[in-house]
């Protein structure tokens, strides 16, 4: 049950803000197991003033294509599903929308399966 919060610069087309949608949840699903419609996304748009990066940090070369992933997930998968999932989406993102693997920025934060409610005030996985 992935949350996925993404963020970018303001201005690119629907087409490419739902190609991320798809090319992360097919990545999710290909690595994490993730069920068929088990998808709760939002991609947020930011103007310049109001998105900062690191061109350079740890020898990777961003630019203003950066788009930053944040997943939220239980704490389930092995280090190897980590890193087939980082791989797939930096694949995936690559094919399309057309992003460079130096702009595809992702970080994992896991939780407790008890730590959830999918709606009607009931933790479904406690």
């Amino acid at each position: 049950m992935p949350l996925l919060h993404i963020s970018l610069r303001a201005g690119k087309p629907e087409a490419y803000r739902q190609a991320i949608f798809d090319g992360v949840y097919l990545a999710l699903r290909e690595t994490f197991d993730v069920p068929e419609d088990d998808q709760f996304m939002t991609i947020t748009e930011h103007d310049p003033a109001n998105f900062r990066y690191g061109a350079s940090y740890l020898g990777v070369a961003r630019s203003d294509d950066l788009v930053f992933i944040q997943i939220t997930a239980n704490d389930t998968r092995s280090v190897e599903q980590k890193k087939a999932l980082f791989r797939r989406i930096a694949d995936r993102l690559g094919e399309s929308p057309g992003i460079r693997r130096e702009d595809v920025f992702i970080n994992l934060v896991e939780v407790a399966r008890e730590n959830w409610s999918l709606g009607l005030g009931v933790a479904q996985y406690a």
